[in-house]
């Protein structure tokens, strides 16, 4: 029989640094002699990402990042579509721009609105960047009353939607019980919709992310994060609660469904404040009754978990905001300050909590009716329902 001799102290310490120790050296003589290969690039290497466009009158301004690996000299600026003419342009802080440094360059331009423009960058090693702008418009510039204006946009298509699912409170408590376990996995299926739709939204909007701020990755960190860290307060809010009251179980899902989608609502809130600035989605009448009639459903999958308790409505209230009060600041904050990467972040972390919500209903699905009722006709029915009800009111959306 042999026995496990510990080593001491310092050579536990000594054993842990030594890798990094010697990682840190290689990776120094690395910098200070190179690889040891005399090769040049047989091209400057180069990238520069247009993070926004803006057009003011006789003024356009375009928002920048250099994403290459050194920093980068704008040398020319042209504007133009099917013809391009050179122009004189400022850029401010500076025309050198370093690596992942943002720059603004305005262009004094006599730009016509409904027309396409053609923005190229030309910098000094005669490398050219372009963005395309299909039809012009003016960006809103913050004010009372396009802030207003904006919020309003954010009431119609967050706020106003689940309020009017939630008005459907007492029709649903009018059903028999048996139609209970049917509006849980109908909520379920809602939700399943809802977190892939977020995350096909986020894998879109990923084109528009910098290769350096890795939009993929984004994804992967706030649907992760999201998922994981609402299931770790959940478990702890459980274990400080084993004998809540169903009542009360009941809300607190409702409460952790409105949050799920508040936050989903958030990432859609920039998208949609995004798109209205620059003018690429159209403010008409059809595209707000259909965020309303595909929002509808939110305010039903909130509500389902407390169909069969007794609350305080206040507790109403509370539900529709939170669920649908981040449109509201996200499409303000999409209008005004747009971030490709900050969407793709809120949109990944609003599938992570729906995910997470979906989990919660199951498990509570599970204990209620046991594998049996999670699996019965009223169930399966239900949950593809609810797919099939998000897919026809999203066809409104694409209207």
């Amino acid at each position: 029989m042999t026995t496990a001799v510990l080593s001491p102290r310092p050579l536990v310490w000594l054993s842990a640094l030594l890798p990094l120790l010697l990682l840190t050296g290689i990776v120094y003589l690395f910098f200070v002699r190179g690889p040891g290969l005399e090769l040049a690039a047989p091209a400057p290497i180069e990238r520069v990402d247009f993070e926004r466009v803006v057009f003011q009158p006789g003024e356009i301004r375009a928002h920048v990042i250099n994403t290459g690996p050194a920093a980068v000299t704008i040398q020319q600026v042209q504007v133009g579509w099917t013809s391009r003419a050179s122009w004189e342009f400022s850029v401010s802080p500076s025309a050198t721009i370093p690596r992942l440094g943002r720059a603004v360059i305005r262009i004094p331009y006599p730009w016509l609105p409904g027309e396409p423009y053609e923005i190229v960058l030309i910098t000094a090693n005669s490398l050219l960047f372009k963005h395309e702008v299909e039809v012009a418009a003016e960006t809103p510039a913050a004010s009372a009353a396009t802030i207003g204006s904006f919020a309003l946009l954010g009431i119609y298509v967050g706020v106003i939607p689940v309020f009017l699912g939630i008005l459907w409170l007492p029709f649903l408590r009018a059903l028999p019980a048996r139609w209970y376990n049917f509006l849980l996995s109908l909520t379920a299926g809602l939700l399943v919709f809802l977190g892939s739709d977020a995350l096909h939204d986020a894998f879109e909007n990923t084109e528009k992310v910098a290769e350096p701020f890795q939009g993929v990755a984004l994804i992967v960190i706030g649907l992760t994060v999201s998922l994981l860290g609402l299931y770790a307060v959940s478990g702890s809010l459980k274990r400080r609660a084993k004998n809540v009251a169903e009542a009360s179980w009941g809300l607190a899902l409702a409460y952790a469904i409105a949050f799920s989608i508040g936050v989903h609502n958030l990432g859609e809130g920039l998208a949609i404040g995004g798109a209205y600035a620059l003018g690429e989605v159209a403010t008409g009448f059809l595209l707000i009754v259909g965020f309303t009639v595909h929002n509808l459903t939110e305010g039903v999958a909130i509500i389902a978990p407390v169909v069969r308790t007794r609350f305080r409505l206040r507790h109403l209230v509370w539900l529709g905001l939170l669920a649908g009060g981040p449109t509201i600041f996200g499409t303000l904050l999409g209008a005004f300050t747009y971030s490709a990467p900050l969407a793709v972040l809120f949109l990944a972390i609003g599938a992570g909590a729906v995910f997470q919500v979906v989990i919660e209903i199951t498990r509570y699905q599970w204990r209620e009716a046991g594998a049996a009722g999670l699996v019965s006709g009223s169930s399966l029915a239900g949950f593809v329902a609810g797919l099939a009800l998000m897919y026809v009111t999203g066809l409104y959306v694409a209207l």
